[in-house]
């Protein structure tokens, strides 16, 4: 209990502090209405049945995934680091090859020309934190799915039609990823875009069976268990690009970044 009431503490002192400077450029979000949609289906592998009615409250979440850029702002504002002592963790793994950003004298600076790429190799933290910065949070991995799916049950953002590369990017080499709004014939529903293919994206949820509740424990903060991922990435195959695909095969550890793993902030 400590733990969580130190955690939390934290998290909201830094949006306090670090917010309010931001709050006027946060990047376009896109409304979604109130209301039930079906989440999962049927007919899928295992995690991702049974489909089942979710009601959700309205909300707004980015149009766009972020990218190395605006990662780089937020650690030149918040640094590397988060938390003190034992509780003390990485918000980006800028030591790993696959890091897009650099520090760069006293300044942090996206590689030239990946500026506008998704972020990757940021652990889950990090990705909670950036969201607190600009005011916001991680979706749950239930708007993560209705802004991407809408309600008509769509095996795509776009809708049924298979994937082709006019409106995601897959089946690409390691770390051939594209500028995030590269693709817009892939945009969901609510006009998302970039939510299949390219980078999959951490959501706020803790992996559990479905049904999905928000009341169950899987939206616990201060869990260290496994969190969700959802969208897919630059190097999956067409047949993760689904709007209820959940990451199962996919390295997702939340301590750590991933070179295949980015996110994007709701409200």
């Amino acid at each position: 209990m400590n733990r969580r009431r130190a955690g939390l503490a934290a998290l909201a002192a830094l949006a306090a502090a670090l917010c309010a400077p931001l709050l006027a450029q946060a990047p376009d979000m896109v409304e979604v209405p109130a209301g039930p949609f079906t989440m999962g289906r049927d007919d899928g592998p295992e995690d991702e049945r049974p489909a089942h009615p979710v009601a959700l409250p309205a909300f707004r979440i980015d149009r766009l995934p972020v990218t190395n850029a605006e990662y780089a702002a937020f650690l030149d504002a918040a640094g590397l680091h988060g938390g003190a002592g034992a509780q003390r963790y990485r918000r980006y793994d800028d030591d790993d090859g696959d890091a897009r950003i650099r520090r760069v004298g006293e300044r942090w600076r996206a590689d030239p020309g990946r500026e506008r790429h998704p972020v990757s190799e940021v652990p889950w933290a990090g990705a909670r934190d950036y969201c607190a910065w600009r005011g916001k949070r991680l979706p749950t991995e239930a708007e993560w799915e209705k802004a991407a799916r809408g309600t008509d049950r769509r095996r795509h953002p776009w809708g049924d039609a298979a994937p082709d590369a006019r409106r995601a990017h897959f089946g690409a080499g390691w770390m051939d990823t594209v500028p995030v709004d590269a693709r817009p014939a892939g945009a969901s529903p609510y006009g998302a875009l970039d939510m299949a293919g390219n980078h999959w994206e951490w959501v706020s949820s803790l992996v559990r069976p479905y049904p999905y509740r928000a009341d169950d424990g899987r939206e616990d903060p201060a869990s260290d268990g496994v969190r969700g991922t959802r969208g897919g990435g630059h190097d999956s195959p067409g047949r993760e690009l689904t709007t209820t695909e959940r990451g199962r095969n996919l390295s997702r550890a939340p301590r750590a970044g991933h070179h295949n793993i980015g996110f994007r902030c709701a409200r």
